[in-house]
């Protein structure tokens, strides 16, 4: 096995994710050591370092002005991610395939946003639930209707701030009676920002994605700021219910954010500085339904391993009385 392939396989376990924590490349050597077969020089492991830190598809990351070595963001999903692109081309996706740095750097954004709203809705006692396996490539583009990026999940917690997220008991017992489920699930479809020729698509996807949940919101990084557009997803909202919303982050603001992972690892003072930038507009709220098609939801679970591992989340907190995020896996 080469060296990259052994490196490709070992460093996600040894590299923090959290660029504050980056691991200088004298400490990584050592750890590596351990892992690797064959005999290599300490320049030719520091150059394999250094090249893979500028792959976008490598494990390894370099922190930017300072040194040490912290693991990738996972990257955007490849039929999502070329979905943004073909979008921000307005459909000459060929405008952007010549210019790498232009692809890289509206992929970062994109990277940026749902870190952004995976912070949002963590702060605000929500659970979002990521699909990425569905999105990758060689992965049907029906899966775009199928699936959406986020599920976000919100449980019916207790009052007591000495219980923290544990569920309310008496709301558990009652639903359970009602053949109702404890918590609601949102399918929310994440896109850069919206254009006259591609929202209806983007509408009508999420609504696709959300046949198995409760409700639909579709959530844009950028404001929408004409008036004839957004009255035209306000009429669709009136007939079919996804919830529509902006972020209100402009390009410029996106490409000023720090990187995906530093907006994940953020200390609770960053974060609070990172939401004062967000300012959230609601064009148009979501009607959830009460019940949740099980029978679609278990033909999902059977055909997806992301799918199965909500689920068996969701049990687990039911299970445990308490609303616990789900484990990095």
């Amino acid at each position: 096995m080469s060296l990259r392939k052994q490196l490709t396989d070992i460093l996600p376990s040894l590299l923090p994710s959290n660029p504050a924590e980056a691991v200088k490349g004298t400490e990584l050597i050592r750890a590596v050591r351990h892992q690797l077969a064959g005999n290599y020089s300490d320049a030719s492991l520091r150059y394999h370092f250094s090249i893979m830190s500028c792959d976008p598809g490598s494990p390894i990351a370099k922190v930017e002005k300072g040194q040490g070595y912290y693991r990738r963001s996972a990257p955007v999903p490849a039929l999502s991610g070329a979905q943004e692109l073909l979008s921000l081309s307005q459909g000459r996706l060929e405008d952007l395939t010549n210019d790498r740095g232009a692809v890289d750097h509206a992929l970062e954004r994109v990277k940026k946003f749902r870190a952004i709203v995976r912070r949002y809705h963590e702060t605000n006692g929500r659970f979002p639930f990521e699909f990425r396996q569905a999105f990758t490539a060689g992965s049907p583009l029906g899966n775009l209707w199928k699936y959406p990026e986020i599920v976000v999940v919100d449980w019916e917690t207790g009052d007591d701030p000495d219980e923290g997220m544990s569920l309310d008991a008496s709301m558990l017992a009652l639903k359970q009676r009602l053949g109702l489920p404890p918590f609601r699930l949102t399918s929310t479809r994440l896109r850069i920002q919206s254009s006259l020729h591609s929202y209806r698509e983007d509408f009508f996807q999420a609504l696709s994605a959300s046949l198995w949940t409760q409700g639909a919101e579709l959530v844009y990084a950028t404001p929408i700021i004409d008036e004839a557009h957004a009255d035209g997803l306000r009429a669709l909202n009136a007939i079919f219910g996804v919830g529509v919303s902006s972020f209100g982050l402009s390009i410029e603001t996106l490409d000023d954010l720090p990187r995906a992972a530093n907006i994940l690892n953020a200390h609770p003072k960053e974060t609070e500085a990172l939401m004062e930038r967000i300012q959230f507009d609601r064009i148009a709220a979501a009607r959830h339904r009460q019940h949740i098609d099980w029978g679609t939801l278990e033909t999902l679970r059977r055909d997806s391993g992301e799918v199965a591992a909500m689920v068996d989340w969701l049990s687990g907190c039911v299970e445990k009385g308490r609303a616990e995020a789900m484990a990095e896996g």
